[in-house]
């Protein structure tokens, strides 16, 4: 079996493989199917999501989830930087959904932590107090590290609803991937994140200029406008080439709106 974050991507093996149900991911919130997939000799371990087992939001249309999953990857995929894990729009044992490789976390990883210090040290962002119990805090801290900073921008480019810790996916080897992107993409301001750290700070020259490509990629019948506007209203796509033009006009990472709470809960 082969689900190595080092292999190419193969959406083909996800999309055209027989899928078969291994198991349930129970803390999850939604139907989550831990799964393998065979195709002319090959195999990987997979997550199945049915849209028949999203359940209901207040704010997202009923049975959306699994095509804003299949948005982010084709949105990390024109960023050039592979921040999200091979995943397609297909049917399966329990009707459409999403399919998505399954990434082994690297369990030696250190992504966030807690500080009793009043500041982040070196290599560490800070992001806010949390309770740690009897009336006491500590500084909740994440990783400065230039792919949590890619993932930060994608995330404010998909308006992500959700960036936990527990969505941030270390693989050996070093490569880092973000899961869970069913509630993003929504038409008005929705962010949060974990991922404050660089609030208000400078864009990089290279996020700058991945925000310039994914400018010109989003104009109406551009490749990656037209594979959007497949799994996303014409109006969510036209707020994520609204959200792109702000970030290149500001130069800078977007700061906490203040009308939605910032950090999601639970955080981990």
């Amino acid at each position: 079996m082969s689900s190595s974050p080092d292999s190419p991507p193969d959406t083909e093996l996800l999309a055209r493989g027989e899928l078969t149900v291994r198991g349930q991911v129970r803390e999850a919130s939604n139907a989550v199917l831990y799964c393998t997939v065979a195709h002319e000799g090959r195999e990987a371990a997979c997550v199945y999501k049915p849209v028949a087992g999203e359940r209901p939001l207040w704010d997202f249309p009923d049975g959306t989830l699994a095509e804003r999953e299949v948005a982010a990857y084709e949105l990390s995929e024109a960023t050039g930087w592979g921040l999200v894990p091979p995943t397609v729009l297909r049917d399966g044992p329990y009707g459409e959904g999403m399919v998505q490789l399954w990434i082994e976390p690297d369990p030696e990883a250190r992504l966030l932590a807690l500080t009793e210090d009043e500041e982040a040290g070196e290599g560490w962002k800070a992001i806010g107090p949390a309770e740690v119990g009897e009336g006491r805090t500590a500084l909740l801290v994440h990783a400065d590290t230039p792919d949590l900073r890619r993932l930060a921008v994608l995330d404010a480019v998909m308006n992500n609803g959700d960036r936990k810790g527990g969505h941030l996916l270390p693989a050996p080897g070093g490569r880092l991937y973000g899961i869970d992107h069913g509630v993003s993409f929504h038409v008005e301001d929705k962010l949060r994140t974990l991922l404050w750290g660089w609030a208000g700070q400078e864009l990089p020259a290279e996020a700058a200029g991945v925000l310039a490509g994914l400018d010109r990629a989003l104009a109406p019948g551009a490749p990656l406008a037209t594979r959007l506007a497949e799994l996303l209203t014409d109006a969510e796509v036209s707020a994520v080439r609204r959200r792109v033009g702000a970030m290149l006009a500001s130069g800078r990472h977007p700061e906490p709106s203040g009308q939605w709470p910032a950090i999601p809960w639970p955080p981990v």
